[in-house]
C-alpha cells in the first residue's frame, strides 16, 4: 500500500465514522423522541403569567352580588369579607353624587404582606402571580394584615389564620373566571393574564385611562379601575364639599 493509498483509506475511515455517528444520533433521537435540532421555548413558554382584574366602575350598580357570591363560594364567616363594595358620596346638597368602588386583594407585583410573613405562609405564585396564603403554615400573627396597604386581609374567626381573596384559584385552574366576575350582572369585571398583550384585559387597560389604589406605596397593584372615584373622607377638611365613604364592613374606616 502506497502512502497515497494509506492516506485515502484513513480519510475514508474518518468520514465513515462521522456518518456512523450521525446515524446513531438520528436513531437515538427517533427512539427517544429527541430532536436533532436545537430548540428554544416559544414566547408563550418563556412568559410568566400575571393574572389581574379590571373593574369598570361605570358599569357597577352597587348591588353587592360580587360580595355575596364570594361569601357563598368560600363560606366566609359573618363579620369578615374577601370582597366588598364601598359607597362614596360627595358634594353639597342638592349637588351630590354617589359612586361605587369594589374592593378585594390587589395581588400586587411587590406584595408587602409577603415580605413580613415570618413563616413563608404568604407567597406569590411564580406561575401566575396570584398571592396566596398557606393555611397550614400560617400562625395567625397578623403581620400580613397590618402590612397590607389595602386592608384586604383578615383573621378568619373560624380557622384562626389569615384569609383573603385568592382570585378563586380553584376555578381559574379549571379555565373558569373568579366567582365575582362570573356573577357580576353589569359585566363590570374583567379577569385575565395582563402579561399577554392579546388578552381582553390587556387591551382594555391599554385603551382606557385606568387607576389603582394607593399607587404611592410602590406595590404595583394588579386590580385596575376605570372611572373610579378615589375620594376620601379627609377631603372634608378642605371645605370644598362633603365626602362620606361607607365600606359595608365591620371596620367602618377606609385604610
Amino acid at each position: 500500500m502506497t502512502k497515497e493509498d494509506k492516506h485515502e483509506t484513513t480519510r475514508r475511515n474518518f468520514v465513515q465514522k462521522i456518518i456512523a455517528g450521525a446515524g446513531v444520533s438520528t436513531v437515538a433521537a427517533a427512539t427517544y423522541g429527541l430532536s436533532s435540532k436545537a430548540t428554544t421555548p416559544d414566547a408563550s413558554e418563556r412568559r410568566a403569567k400575571q393574572y389581574a382584574m379590571l373593574i369598570d366602575t361605570r358599569k357597577c350598580i352597587g348591588c353587592h352580588t360580587c360580595s355575596v357570591a364570594c361569601k357563598a363560594e368560600f363560606d366566609v364567616p359573618l363579620g369578615v369579607t374577601r370582597s366588598w363594595v364601598e359607597y362614596t358620596e360627595k358634594g353639597t346638597y342638592p349637588n351630590v353624587s354617589r359612586n361605587f368602588l369594589p374592593r378585594l386583594c390587589n395581588h400586587c407585583r411587590h406584595p408587602q404582606c409577603v415580605d413580613v410573613c415570618p413563616t413563608g405562609a404568604t407567597y406569590k405564585r411564580e406561575q401566575d402571580g396570584i398571592v396566596v396564603v398557606d393555611s397550614g403554615q400560617c400562625i395567625g400573627c397578623k403581620y400580613c394584615i397590618q402590612a397590607c396597604p389595602y386592608d384586604a386581609r383578615f383573621l378568619n374567626p373560624v380557622t384562626g389564620v389569615a384569609d383573603k381573596c385568592d382570585f378563586c384559584i380553584h376555578r381559574v385552574s379549571k379555565g373558569l373566571v373568579p366567582s365575582c366576575v362570573n356573577s357580576c350582572i353589569g359585566g363590570a369585571r374583567i379577569f385575565g393574564d395582563i402579561s399577554d398583550p392579546t388578552s381582553e384585559i390587556s387591551r382594555l387597560v391599554e385603551t382606557n385611562p385606568v387607576t389603582v389604589l394607593r399607587p404611592g406605596k410602590g406595590t404595583e397593584p394588579q386590580v385596575y379601575y376605570i372611572g373610579a372615584d378615589h375620594s376620601d373622607e379627609h377631603e372634608n377638611k378642605r371645605g370644598w364639599y362633603d365626602v362620606r365613604v361607607t365600606t359595608h364592613r365591620k371596620e367602618k374606616g377606609r385604610r
